[in-house]
Formats: structure tokens, sequence, C-alpha cells
């Protein structure tokens, strides 16, 4: 496993059981992460500090998830230096999630957060691991191989449908 290159922050616990699939492919892919949350609006100051200081501390990218209003991901990426992933989540306060989806997506000129699907945490680490195989080709080893196997899946499965 790599040094810690990616962290991955959320608004709250409620959110762990789909952010923790980003953990689970960085992991597979061999990308070291940590996990914490930040609530932009539970605790402001945790937020600045975390925005601010993330890049010192060695982290490439952010992966910021949040449900119902959104503002994590875009509050991180107006404090950080750092490429942020937003994935919104549909939590139980939720539009059908697309007040998260639009909050997250919807950013202003200047203050870019890359967005995901709905509940798209797998791919937030997915892309966090290709920005950060720019400087390990050990992971970017490790990103040709998974894509690999899922094209691999798909033969198998066109294989067993075919008629």
């Amino acid at each position: 496993m790599e040094k810690v290159t990616v962290s991955i922050v959320m608004g709250s616990d409620s959110d762990l059981p789909i952010m923790e699939e980003a953990a689970k492919i960085l992991e597979h892919l061999g990308v070291g992460y940590e996990l914490d949350i930040v609530s932009a609006h539970r605790t402001p100051e945790k937020l600045f500090d975390y925005a601010k200081n993330a890049h010192t501390r060695g982290i490439q990218v952010i992966i910021a998830g949040a449900g119902g209003a959104a503002h994590l991901p875009g509050m991180i990426a107006s404090l950080s230096p750092l490429p942020v992933i937003g994935v919104p989540i549909k939590s139980s306060n939720s539009i059908d999630g697309w007040d998260s989806v639009l909050s997250i997506l919807q950013m202003p000129s200047g203050v870019p957060v890359a967005t995901v699907a709905l509940n798209g945490a797998k791919n937030a680490g997915i892309l966090a691991a290709q920005i950060a195989s720019i400087a390990s080709s050990m992971i970017r080893e490790n990103i040709i191989a998974y894509k690999a196997s899922l094209s691999e899946e798909v033969m198998v499965k066109s294989a067993r449908v075919k008629r």
C-alpha cells in the first residue's frame, strides 16, 4: 500500500456506508487513504483547518461526500489547492438526492469540484486513484489491471447470455 495520498471525508457517519465504497476500491488499487468526518455545518473550524492544511500533510486528492444541502465538497474546494471529488449522497432529508447533486455539481467559476453520480463513491475512488497514478506507476499498473478485469467480467457475462 502506498503512503496516504487520498483523503475521504463525509459530513456525517450516516454517509459511511456509501463512502466506504471509495475506501474499498482505493485499497484494492493499492492507494493509501485516510477516512474522517468533517461537517461543513457542525464543525466549521475543523473544516477550515482540514481544507487549508490537507496538502501540507501529503494529501494529493480529496473525496468529499455529503447529502442534503451538500456544502462540504464545495467549501473544501474553496479553501484547498487540491483536486476535490464530490460524492452526492441521497440522505434521509434529501429531495431524492437532487439537492445533493445540484449543490455539488453547480459550483461557481473558479471553484471546481469533480462530481460523480449520486452515491457514486466507488467511481470517486477510481478517479482519485487515476489522479494519484500520475505520480505512481504502481497505482497506474493496478488501474490497468482493474480495467482489464472489468472487460473480462463483461466477456464472461456476454458468453453466458449469448445465443
